[in-house]
């Protein structure tokens, strides 16, 4: 292959995680654009799985900033063992449980969900409705379970995440991601039939 060839080769562009591993990198030397590029990328995947822990909007929202200033603070620990999203969202796991015992304190309301921030209005389509239903459904349902149950079933249905990097975030063996997910789907399987039948969906 001749030089020409060679310089004309395509290059290969970094995956998403090299392309955050190298905003926590800069985030460490102090660069508040790195921190921002990351903020707005993981924004909107951070306070769901925040709100679905805690049930407040408000209380995520909180959250949010505190996993930031985490990262801000603690980037320059990150060794890269991990995925960037997996170790942020570790950082919101621990968020969220503190935010729940701070909460549990004083009021017991976080278990209540306001999902009117969440649903879209109503139409008068059928299927829409039955949509807009069993989204409400599942979510009563998911606030219902513990905060540890809870967390496994937003990060592997809403999140994505396979067992193992569960394991990673919640900082527990595989086993035990996996005995939650049993508990949490067994106590939903009892629970959806019975929101259904007495929740206000009327």
């Amino acid at each position: 292959m001749s030089d020409a060839s060679q310089k004309q080769a395509p290059k290969q562009t970094p995956s998403a995680d090299e392309h955050d591993a190298s905003l926590v990198a800069r985030i460490a030397h102090g660069e508040r654009a790195a921190l921002h590029e990351l903020y707005v990328k993981y924004y909107q995947r951070v306070l769901r799985f925040l709100y679905r822990m805690t049930g407040k909007l408000e209380l995520a929202q909180e959250g949010v900033n505190d996993v930031m200033l985490v990262v801000w603070e603690k980037a320059g620990s990150f060794t890269g063992r991990s995925k960037v999203s997996t170790w942020i969202m570790g950082i919101a796991y621990r968020k969220g449980l503190k935010i729940l015992e701070k909460s549990r304190r004083w009021s017991e309301r976080f278990r209540t969900v306001d999902f009117q921030e969440w649903n879209e209005p109503s139409t008068s389509s059928s299927e829409h409705m039955e949509e807009v239903i069993l989204k409400d459904l599942l979510a009563r349902g998911l606030a219902s379970l513990p905060p540890e149950q809870r967390a496994v079933v937003e990060l592997t249905y809403y999140q994505g995440c396979s067992y193992q990097e569960i394991s990673e975030i919640a900082g527990c063996p595989v086993n035990t991601v996996k005995t939650r997910m049993f508990h949490a789907r067994a106590k939903l399987r009892k629970l959806l039939p019975e929101l259904g039948a007495d929740g206000p969906l009327g």
